[in-house]
Protein backbone atom coordinates (compact mmCIF):
# COMPACT_ATOMS: atom_id res chain seq x y z
CA UNK A 1 0.00 0.00 0.00
CA UNK A 2 2.96 2.34 0.54
CA UNK A 3 3.27 2.98 -3.21
CA UNK A 4 -0.40 3.95 -3.63
CA UNK A 5 -1.13 7.57 -4.44
CA UNK A 6 -4.05 9.57 -3.09
CA UNK A 7 -5.73 12.62 -4.62
CA UNK A 8 -5.36 14.99 -1.69
CA UNK A 9 -7.59 17.58 -3.40
CA UNK A 10 -10.58 15.21 -3.25
CA UNK A 11 -12.01 15.31 0.25
CA UNK A 12 -14.21 12.26 -0.32
CA UNK A 13 -11.26 10.13 -1.45
CA UNK A 14 -9.14 11.18 1.51
CA UNK A 15 -12.03 10.67 3.93
CA UNK A 16 -12.68 7.14 2.70
CA UNK A 17 -9.03 6.14 2.99
CA UNK A 18 -8.94 7.44 6.56
CA UNK A 19 -12.28 5.84 7.43
CA UNK A 20 -11.11 2.43 6.23
CA UNK A 21 -7.94 2.63 8.30
CA UNK A 22 -9.65 3.67 11.50
CA UNK A 23 -12.51 1.24 11.07
CA UNK A 24 -9.88 -1.48 10.95
CA UNK A 25 -8.28 -0.15 14.11
CA UNK A 26 -11.63 -0.14 15.93
CA UNK A 27 -12.31 -3.72 14.86
CA UNK A 28 -8.86 -4.75 16.09
CA UNK A 29 -9.63 -3.29 19.53
CA UNK A 30 -13.03 -4.97 19.61
CA UNK A 31 -11.44 -8.35 18.82
CA UNK A 32 -9.00 -7.83 21.69
CA UNK A 33 -11.80 -7.01 24.10
CA UNK A 34 -12.21 -10.61 25.23
CA UNK A 35 -8.62 -10.60 26.51
CA UNK A 36 -8.44 -6.93 27.41
CA UNK A 37 -7.44 -7.45 31.01
CA UNK A 38 -4.32 -9.34 29.97
CA UNK A 39 -3.35 -6.56 27.57
CA UNK A 40 -2.89 -4.02 30.36
CA UNK A 41 0.18 -4.03 32.53
CA UNK A 42 0.07 -3.63 36.29
CA UNK A 43 0.67 0.13 36.06
CA UNK A 44 -2.32 0.59 33.77
CA UNK A 45 -0.37 1.18 30.56
CA UNK A 46 -1.14 -0.54 27.28
CA UNK A 47 1.33 -3.04 25.91
CA UNK A 48 0.30 -2.42 22.32
CA UNK A 49 -0.04 0.76 20.32
CA UNK A 50 -3.09 1.95 18.46
CA UNK A 51 -5.27 -0.93 19.45
CA UNK A 52 -2.59 -3.45 18.69
CA UNK A 53 -2.54 -2.60 15.00
CA UNK A 54 0.99 -1.38 14.49
CA UNK A 55 1.15 1.60 12.20
CA UNK A 56 -2.62 1.91 12.08
CA UNK A 57 -2.83 5.26 13.75
CA UNK A 58 -1.01 8.50 14.32
CA UNK A 59 1.03 7.30 17.21
CA UNK A 60 4.19 5.72 15.82
CA UNK A 61 4.17 2.15 17.12
CA UNK A 62 7.51 2.49 18.90
CA UNK A 63 7.36 5.14 21.63
CA UNK A 64 3.62 5.37 21.85
CA UNK A 65 3.56 1.58 22.05
CA UNK A 66 3.21 2.67 25.67
CA UNK A 67 0.46 5.04 24.61
CA UNK A 68 -1.12 5.52 28.01
CA UNK A 69 2.24 5.69 29.81
CA UNK A 70 3.67 8.17 27.27
CA UNK A 71 0.66 10.46 26.96
CA UNK A 72 -1.58 9.93 29.98
CA UNK A 73 -0.91 9.49 33.67
CA UNK A 74 -1.75 6.25 35.45
CA UNK A 75 -4.39 8.13 37.42
CA UNK A 76 -6.03 9.31 34.20
CA UNK A 77 -6.36 5.91 32.56
CA UNK A 78 -6.65 3.77 35.67
CA UNK A 79 -10.45 3.91 35.83
CA UNK A 80 -11.14 4.03 32.08
CA UNK A 81 -12.40 1.04 30.10
CA UNK A 82 -9.49 -0.95 28.71
CA UNK A 83 -10.73 -0.61 25.14
CA UNK A 84 -10.80 3.18 25.42
CA UNK A 85 -7.09 3.07 26.25
CA UNK A 86 -6.26 0.53 23.56
CA UNK A 87 -8.10 2.57 20.93
CA UNK A 88 -6.08 5.71 21.63
CA UNK A 89 -4.39 6.65 18.35
CA UNK A 90 -3.26 10.10 19.36
CA UNK A 91 0.01 11.96 19.59
CA UNK A 92 -0.62 13.93 22.77
CA UNK A 93 -2.91 14.60 25.70
CA UNK A 94 -5.17 17.51 24.72
CA UNK A 95 -7.26 17.20 27.87
CA UNK A 96 -4.25 18.25 29.93
CA UNK A 97 -3.35 20.98 27.44
CA UNK A 98 -6.83 22.49 27.54
CA UNK A 99 -6.83 22.95 31.34
CA UNK A 100 -10.52 22.09 31.51
CA UNK A 101 -12.64 23.49 34.32
CA UNK A 102 -15.85 22.23 35.96
CA UNK A 103 -18.97 23.24 34.08
CA UNK A 104 -17.33 23.68 30.66
CA UNK A 105 -18.62 22.14 27.44
CA UNK A 106 -15.95 20.37 25.38
CA UNK A 107 -15.89 19.08 21.81
CA UNK A 108 -13.37 16.47 20.63
CA UNK A 109 -12.83 16.49 16.85
CA UNK A 110 -12.29 12.91 15.66
CA UNK A 111 -13.04 11.29 19.00
CA UNK A 112 -12.21 7.69 18.03
CA UNK A 113 -12.62 5.23 20.89
CA UNK A 114 -13.49 8.04 23.28
CA UNK A 115 -10.50 8.31 25.63
CA UNK A 116 -10.26 12.11 25.45
CA UNK A 117 -14.03 12.58 25.68
CA UNK A 118 -14.18 10.42 28.80
CA UNK A 119 -11.25 12.23 30.38
CA UNK A 120 -12.81 15.58 29.48
CA UNK A 121 -16.14 14.53 31.00
CA UNK A 122 -14.35 13.67 34.22
CA UNK A 123 -12.58 17.04 34.31
CA UNK A 124 -15.67 19.19 33.60
CA UNK A 125 -17.77 17.25 36.09
CA UNK A 126 -21.51 16.74 36.26
CA UNK A 127 -22.18 20.41 35.51
CA UNK A 128 -20.20 20.19 32.28
CA UNK A 129 -20.50 18.11 29.13
CA UNK A 130 -18.24 16.46 26.55
CA UNK A 131 -19.09 15.80 22.90
CA UNK A 132 -17.17 13.62 20.49
CA UNK A 133 -17.55 13.80 16.71
CA UNK A 134 -16.38 10.95 14.52
CA UNK A 135 -17.26 9.73 11.01
CA UNK A 136 -16.43 6.06 11.54
CA UNK A 137 -19.32 3.84 12.62
CA UNK A 138 -17.00 1.27 14.17
CA UNK A 139 -15.27 3.90 16.32
CA UNK A 140 -18.60 5.41 17.37
CA UNK A 141 -19.89 2.01 18.44
CA UNK A 142 -16.70 1.37 20.42
CA UNK A 143 -16.81 4.82 22.04
CA UNK A 144 -20.44 4.44 23.09
CA UNK A 145 -19.70 1.06 24.66
CA UNK A 146 -16.76 2.57 26.48
CA UNK A 147 -18.92 5.43 27.78
CA UNK A 148 -21.55 2.98 29.01
CA UNK A 149 -18.91 0.88 30.74
CA UNK A 150 -17.46 4.01 32.36
CA UNK A 151 -21.00 5.03 33.43
CA UNK A 152 -20.36 8.46 31.95
CA UNK A 153 -23.63 10.37 31.74
CA UNK A 154 -22.30 13.75 30.59
CA UNK A 155 -21.01 12.59 27.19
CA UNK A 156 -22.45 12.21 23.71
CA UNK A 157 -20.85 10.83 20.57
CA UNK A 158 -22.11 12.30 17.30
CA UNK A 159 -21.65 10.97 13.78
CA UNK A 160 -20.22 13.60 11.49
CA UNK A 161 -17.10 14.99 9.93
CA UNK A 162 -14.74 17.52 11.41
CA UNK A 163 -15.32 19.68 8.32
CA UNK A 164 -19.05 19.89 9.09
CA UNK A 165 -19.58 19.60 12.85
CA UNK A 166 -23.17 18.70 13.83
CA UNK A 167 -23.40 21.29 16.62
CA UNK A 168 -24.82 24.80 16.79
CA UNK A 169 -22.68 27.90 16.57
CA UNK A 170 -21.23 29.15 19.85
CA UNK A 171 -22.22 25.99 21.71
CA UNK A 172 -18.92 24.85 23.30
CA UNK A 173 -16.22 26.37 25.47
CA UNK A 174 -13.28 24.26 24.33
CA UNK A 175 -12.37 22.38 21.14
CA UNK A 176 -9.82 19.60 21.49
CA UNK A 177 -8.46 17.04 19.04
CA UNK A 178 -5.78 14.39 19.13
CA UNK A 179 -3.81 13.88 15.91
CA UNK A 180 -6.86 14.10 13.63
CA UNK A 181 -6.83 17.51 11.93
CA UNK A 182 -3.80 16.46 9.86
CA UNK A 183 -5.96 13.72 8.31
CA UNK A 184 -8.40 16.18 6.73
CA UNK A 185 -8.10 17.28 3.10
CA UNK A 186 -9.59 20.71 3.98
CA UNK A 187 -7.93 21.86 7.17
CA UNK A 188 -9.00 25.47 6.67
CA UNK A 189 -12.62 24.37 6.82
CA UNK A 190 -11.94 22.31 9.95
CA UNK A 191 -10.48 25.33 11.72
CA UNK A 192 -13.36 27.54 10.59
CA UNK A 193 -15.79 24.98 12.01
CA UNK A 194 -13.90 24.94 15.29
CA UNK A 195 -14.16 28.72 15.40
CA UNK A 196 -17.88 28.61 14.58
CA UNK A 197 -18.86 26.23 17.39
CA UNK A 198 -16.76 28.00 20.02
CA UNK A 199 -18.33 30.59 22.24
CA UNK A 200 -16.66 34.03 22.38
CA UNK A 201 -13.46 33.65 24.37
CA UNK A 202 -13.47 29.88 23.77
CA UNK A 203 -10.27 27.87 23.51
CA UNK A 204 -8.77 25.73 20.75
CA UNK A 205 -6.34 23.20 22.26
CA UNK A 206 -5.23 20.29 20.10
CA UNK A 207 -2.42 17.82 19.69
CA UNK A 208 -1.33 17.36 16.09
CA UNK A 209 1.56 16.42 13.83
CA UNK A 210 3.27 19.47 12.35
CA UNK A 211 6.07 19.96 9.83
CA UNK A 212 8.69 22.55 10.72
CA UNK A 213 10.16 23.00 7.28
CA UNK A 214 8.93 21.64 3.97
CA UNK A 215 7.38 18.30 3.01
CA UNK A 216 7.67 17.55 -0.74
CA UNK A 217 4.41 17.39 -2.70
CA UNK A 218 5.08 13.88 -3.99
CA UNK A 219 5.25 12.69 -0.37
CA UNK A 220 1.91 14.31 0.36
CA UNK A 221 0.24 12.11 -2.25
CA UNK A 222 1.26 8.79 -0.66
CA UNK A 223 -1.80 7.05 0.77
CA UNK A 224 -0.01 5.14 3.52
CA UNK A 225 1.84 8.22 4.68
CA UNK A 226 -1.38 10.26 4.72
CA UNK A 227 -3.40 7.83 6.84
CA UNK A 228 -0.32 7.43 9.04
CA UNK A 229 -0.46 11.17 9.85
CA UNK A 230 2.74 12.19 8.09
CA UNK A 231 1.81 13.28 4.57
CA UNK A 232 -1.15 15.40 5.68
CA UNK A 233 0.70 17.30 8.40
CA UNK A 234 0.59 21.06 7.96
CA UNK A 235 3.72 23.13 7.88
CA UNK A 236 3.86 25.29 11.01
CA UNK A 237 3.51 28.64 9.30
CA UNK A 238 0.57 27.36 7.26
CA UNK A 239 -1.11 26.10 10.44
CA UNK A 240 -0.67 29.46 12.13
CA UNK A 241 -1.94 31.26 9.03
CA UNK A 242 -5.07 29.14 8.72
CA UNK A 243 -5.90 29.67 12.39
CA UNK A 244 -5.53 33.42 11.97
CA UNK A 245 -7.66 33.38 8.81
CA UNK A 246 -10.38 31.50 10.72
CA UNK A 247 -10.42 34.36 13.25
CA UNK A 248 -8.34 32.94 16.10
CA UNK A 249 -5.91 34.94 18.18
CA UNK A 250 -3.24 34.15 20.81
CA UNK A 251 -1.92 31.36 18.57
CA UNK A 252 0.87 29.25 20.00
CA UNK A 253 2.66 25.97 19.27
CA UNK A 254 4.67 23.84 21.68
CA UNK A 255 6.69 20.87 20.39
CA UNK A 256 6.23 17.71 22.45
CA UNK A 257 8.00 15.10 20.32
CA UNK A 258 10.53 15.10 17.48
CA UNK A 259 9.91 12.23 15.06
CA UNK A 260 12.81 9.97 14.12
CA UNK A 261 13.51 7.89 11.04
CA UNK A 262 12.43 4.84 13.04
CA UNK A 263 9.06 6.45 13.79
CA UNK A 264 8.54 7.35 10.13
CA UNK A 265 9.62 3.89 9.03
CA UNK A 266 7.09 2.23 11.29
CA UNK A 267 4.34 4.40 9.82
CA UNK A 268 5.30 4.09 6.15
CA UNK A 269 8.31 1.81 5.76
CA UNK A 270 11.03 2.99 3.41
CA UNK A 271 8.69 5.66 2.01
CA UNK A 272 8.27 7.09 5.50
CA UNK A 273 12.00 7.13 6.14
CA UNK A 274 12.65 8.89 2.82
CA UNK A 275 9.93 11.43 3.58
CA UNK A 276 11.47 12.31 6.92
CA UNK A 277 14.95 12.41 5.41
CA UNK A 278 13.74 14.95 2.86
CA UNK A 279 12.46 17.20 5.65
CA UNK A 280 15.67 16.79 7.67
CA UNK A 281 17.72 17.44 4.54
CA UNK A 282 16.14 20.86 4.28
CA UNK A 283 16.92 21.64 7.90
CA UNK A 284 13.40 20.90 9.12
CA UNK A 285 11.71 18.31 11.27
CA UNK A 286 8.38 16.57 11.83
CA UNK A 287 6.97 16.93 15.34
CA UNK A 288 4.04 16.29 17.58
CA UNK A 289 2.89 19.58 19.02
CA UNK A 290 0.32 21.22 21.23
CA UNK A 291 -1.43 23.91 19.18
CA UNK A 292 -3.31 26.58 21.11
CA UNK A 293 -5.51 29.48 20.06
CA UNK A 294 -8.46 31.49 21.36
CA UNK A 295 -11.63 32.89 19.84
CA UNK A 296 -11.84 36.62 20.59
CA UNK A 297 -14.20 37.57 23.41
CA UNK A 298 -17.50 39.24 22.65
CA UNK A 299 -17.19 42.96 21.93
Amino acid sequence: MGAEVIDTTDGDVVREAVRERYASAAKAVTRQGVVAESVLTTDGSATSCCGGAAGSGCCPPAAPADVSRALYSVDEVGELPTNAVLASLGCGNPTALAELAPGEVVLDLGSGGGIDVLLSARRVGTTGFAYGVDMTDEMLELARRNAAQAKATNVRFLKGTIEDVPLDAESVDVVISNCVINLSADKGRVLREAFRVLRPGGRFAVSDVVVQGHLPEDVRRKTELWVGCLAGALEEETYRGLLAQAGFQDIGLEVTRDYTAEDAGQVGGAEGERALASVHGGGGRVVSAFVRARKPPAA
